[in-house]
């Protein structure tokens, strides 16, 4: 599991697929030889955004999954892969975000401040392609309740961030915006 499901039951994410078993190995049949357009799942049900967001829909998320369905992110989404939750906290791998830190690029790659914060401007960075200082000063859902850097020497280093993601203490400031929501199927 990831790091933070480690006391959530399987069944608390996996259900079973619709249908009989013999009805799903039909409906694959079909799909297999043209006569149906979509698969259908075959024992589980996929597990998709919205079982992630019944425990971690956060209201004030700086990159909600709605986000990643506008139009205009159609390239960004193709390249960063992050329509699904799983895109970036691939379960299973026990860590917690399996993107790469520069994901930020995707979308932010022309990034310009009328009031920069920052001793580097943020326009530098990117023309820089120092993508992998964004979570130095920003956590990518925003869920931390933090003051951003001033200085670049104020930025948390990239090794500290990179640990948290595979699962480590957070660099992060304590105080949080939302908890995830607790499950009902938590192991005793």
């Amino acid at each position: 599991m990831n790091v933070g499901h480690e006391q959530i039951a399987c069944d608390s994410c996996h259900r079973p697929a619709p249908g009989t078993v013999r009805q799903q190995l039909q409906a694959n049949a079909r799909f297999a030889i043209g006569l149906r357009a979509e698969p259908v799942d075959f024992g589980e049900r996929r597990v998709e955004n919205a079982d992630c967001l019944s425990c971690h829909e956060r209201p004030f998320d700086r990159h909600p999954v709605s986000r990643f369905s506008e139009p205009r992110f159609e390239q960004a989404r193709a390249a960063a892969n992050v329509q699904r939750c799983e895109g970036c906290h691939r379960e299973h791998g026990g860590t917690r975000v399996t993107s790469e830190t520069t994901v930020c690029e995707n979308c932010h790659s022309d990034i310009k401040l009328r009031v920069d914060p920052l001793d580097v401007s943020h326009e530098r960075l990117a023309r820089e392609r120092r993508f992998s200082t964004c979570l130095g000063c920003h956590d990518f859902h925003g869920n931390h309740v933090m003051k951003p850097a001033e200085h670049i020497s104020e930025v948390i280093a990239l090794d500290r961030i990179e640990a948290y993601l595979r699962g480590g203490r957070s660099p992060y400031p304590a105080e949080l915006r939302m908890h995830a929501k607790p499950t009902n199927t938590e192991r005793d």
